[in-house]
């Protein structure tokens, strides 16, 4: 589907994140901060459960690490 451009320690945190926002919004927050704090919530989990953040893609960062087969393939192209 997408390429993954997200870290192992990148979507642990990204969970974390998620899981503490979404608490957060359902039990301890009100008003427009609750919903704003869920909607970063969920979509941290989303990004962390695929392992992949177009905003990323957009800024060009990708922390994903170098899968050296595919380096050794396009140096021997």
């Amino acid at each position: 589907m997408f390429k993954q451009n997200e870290g192992k320690l990148d979507r642990i945190i990204r969970l974390i994140i998620g899981v503490v926002s979404l608490y957060l919004g359902l039990f301890v927050l009100s008003g427009a901060i609750k919903i704003i704090v869920l909607i970063i919530g969920t979509a941290m989990l989303i990004t962390g459960s695929i392992g992949f953040c177009g905003l990323y893609t957009l800024l060009g960062i990708n922390t994903c690490p170098v899968d050296l087969k595919t380096v050794v393939k396009s140096k021997n192209k």
